[in-house]
Parts: structure tokens; sequence; C-alpha cells
């Protein structure tokens, strides 16, 4: 495999870098999502809430918690108690 341009290492490292916040930005967008869909969609969005939420070092007993009751309120009160830095 070819080395990497300098360009791409600096969105590979940028990435790396803001991986916290890429995660709380796409759990906000994703209890959006929550509210409106119902059915298959919803069960699928609750399974990217949960990887979501591992990367962001949630104990999974809490995700097991917040998958089991359906409750879109219940991840969005957490997003506010999560720390904004790592």
């Amino acid at each position: 495999m070819p080395e990497r341009s300098r360009y791409q290492q600096k969105v590979v490292r940028g990435y790396y870098e803001n991986r916290r916040a890429i995660a709380v930005q796409r759990l906000g967008e994703l209890a959006t999502e929550l509210y409106l869909s119902t059915g298959k969609r919803r069960q699928q969005q609750w399974k990217n809430v949960a990887i979501h939420l591992k990367a962001l070092e949630v104990p999974q007993k809490q995700i097991d918690h917040l998958v089991k009751s359906d409750k879109p309120e219940l991840l969005v009160t957490l997003l506010g108690r999560l720390p904004n830095k790592e």
C-alpha cells in the first residue's frame, strides 16, 4: 500500500483527535431520528446509538438500559451530562 500524502495524514489525524466530538454530534442526530422513526428503522437506530455510546466508553449496563427503555428523552438527558472534552 502506498504511503499517505501529507494531506491524507492530516485528515486521519484530525479524525482521531475529534472522534469524541464526532460521536456526540452523531448521537444528537440519532436522538432526533429516534423521535421521528418507528418499527425496524427505530431498532436499527438504537443499534447505532449503542455503537456510538461504546465509543464514548459509556458503561454497557447503561447502554442496555437506554436501548431497552426505547425512550429518546433518556438519550438526550445522557448527552447533556457527557463531558465535552476527552
